[in-house]
């Protein structure tokens, strides 16, 4: 059973997440919370998430905790079925994390807005020197979401998702955290569809709407990790 999105949605033209649902679902037989964020028609969004990444107009985001060491290979299908017991159509991006929903942590800054999840006691330097793994990784992480409520071309949001990890970076040195990150973090930016005006070219950190992003994502995931440390997760 997976409880479902209110009647009363949120409004499709406003990208705040205020507006996010806390659900849930069942998983191993325990109820487990599922964050949605549904800014409906009208938003493009770049993502390293499993299901809906890359660049492209999407509707919902879903961030769903599942249990650590979660062992489905089928993580999209998986996201797929929680997406639709939850009322979502259309495209979205789905985000999966072992961490505790209830410390997603956000954060805003000039009209750009982070949300913030994050379990960090598996962590490193993205430059080890292990060979890697094949397949599924394990979920879990740091997942970063993003808002912003200007439209951007197709190269500021890649900046974006840059700019954002190398906010995450500070955040996680800031915290005491010998780390560029975990093996699983996924980041996703959204921004409106452009209209009849340019798009925004650029969102490196030191641009206007790049250093909006870069101190929102800071400050949601320097508090986020902070909360996990404490948990020793």
């Amino acid at each position: 059973m997976l409880s479902r999105l209110p009647a009363a949605a949120p409004d499709p033209t406003r990208a705040a997440f205020a507006d996010a649902v806390l659900l849930d679902h069942e998983e191993d037989g325990r109820r487990r919370p599922m964050w949605v964020w549904a800014p409906g028609p009208g938003t493009r969004m770049v993502s390293s998430a499993v299901l809906g990444g890359g660049v492209g107009e999407r509707s919902w985001v879903v961030n769903a905790q599942v249990p650590p060491g979660y062992g489905r290979l089928d993580p999209v299908a998986h996201l797929r079925e929680l997406a639709a017991g939850a009322g979502l159509t259309g495209p979205g991006v789905g985000l999966m994390t072992a961490a505790e929903l209830g410390d997603r942590q956000c954060a805003a800054d000039g009209g750009a807005e982070a949300m913030v999840t994050a379990g960090i006691g598996v962590r490193g330097w993205a430059a080890a020197p292990d060979a890697g793994t094949v397949g599924p990784p394990r979920p879990g992480t740091i997942n970063i979401v993003v808002s912003l409520p200007v439209p951007l071309t197709d190269a500021a949001l890649v900046n974006a998702v840059a700019t954002a990890t190398e906010a995450k970076v500070q955040a996680l040195l800031d915290v005491g955290a010998d780390a560029s990150g975990t093996p699983t973090d996924a980041v996703c930016v959204a921004c409106p569809v452009a209209g009849d005006g340019p798009a925004e070219p650029f969102a490196g950190p030191r641009s206007r709407w790049g250093a909006r992003l870069a101190r929102a994502v800071h400050q949601a995931t320097r508090e986020a990790c902070l909360r996990s440390l404490a948990r020793g997760a």
